[in-house]
């Protein structure tokens, strides 16, 4: 499929979703919890009962958004969860 029959398939709604980016956190089955708590709060700037629900839910579906933004603003939050080696995808 050549880039001009993509860009007509593409509809004006999507294209502003594209500025929104998601930070998802995924489960490990290696870190604690207090690990995953510690790390989100001082990434993520969540409170300790935001963190907490969110290692939660990554404990038990496998992955969590934990922020949304431009993909310049969540690159760096992404590097510094890699940097603990938690995985986290920009989507």
């Amino acid at each position: 499929m050549t880039i001009e029959k993509q860009k007509d398939q593409i509809k004006p709604t999507d294209l502003d979703k594209d500025h929104v980016c998601t930070l998802e956190l995924h489960n490990d089955d290696y870190h604690t919890f207090d690990y995953v708590i510690e790390s989100l709060i001082e990434i993520c700037e969540l409170d300790t009962v935001q963190a907490t629900q969110c290692t939660y839910l990554i404990h038990y579906k496998g992955k969590c958004d934990v922020k949304k933004g431009s993909k310049s603003y969540l690159l760096p939050l992404r590097r510094a969860f890699a940097n603990r080696d938690l995985k986290a995808v920009i989507k």
